[in-house]
């Protein structure tokens, strides 16, 4: 029975509903917190052992890993392409997959923490720019604020649904 499956996933995330009336940029980044959100509740309350657990062909593919890579993405998109900021990641052509190969060496609650912190530089970073600024963007190309947040809704939200599936079949728990 889908009931007797339902298992409560522990997390001191709270997810906020974005507003049905609201302004664009409240209801895009509304959208963005809520996925993010999301994220950190799946992850929340797993064994190191399960964290870092591979269920999938990729071995690469654990909630750890992807809870690292959510994080390097935040920085890539908001540090680096909307302000500017150096490109600090662990992946490079040589090493595509840095950002999962890392999260093999951080417990669960460093990588919670350290994406929680990238979301909240990402919001002060997006705080400071209005939607329709634009950025130069890859040399030659350009990118506004606007498509990094509707981008990074779908990416989070994306790897939103990888979680769920992963996190189902460490536990059993499922839910929004």
């Amino acid at each position: 029975m889908l009931s007797d499956r339902l298992t409560a996933m522990t997390s001191t995330e709270t997810r906020i509903d974005p507003p049905y009336v609201a302004d664009e940029s409240t209801q895009l980044t509304a959208f963005l917190d809520y996925h993010r959100a999301t994220v950190v509740t799946k992850a929340a309350g797993l064994s190191e052992e399960d964290a870092h657990r591979s269920l999938l062909p990729s071995e690469l593919m654990t909630v750890a890993g992807l809870l690292s890579h959510l994080r390097w993405v935040e920085a890539y998109w908001f540090d680096v392409v909307l302000d500017g900021q150096p490109d600090r990641a662990p992946y490079s052509k040589e090493h595509p997959d840095g950002e999962f190969e890392i999260a093999a060496e951080l417990s669960l609650s460093q990588l919670i923490d350290d994406y929680r912190a990238q979301c909240a530089t990402s919001r002060e970073i997006t705080a400071r720019r209005g939607l329709d600024d634009v950025v130069d963007f890859r040399g030659d190309e350009q990118v506004n604020v606007r498509w990094v947040i509707v981008h990074m809704i779908e990416e989070t939200a994306r790897h939103a649904g990888h979680l769920d599936v992963i996190r189902e079949q460490l536990d059993g728990a499922t839910g929004e």
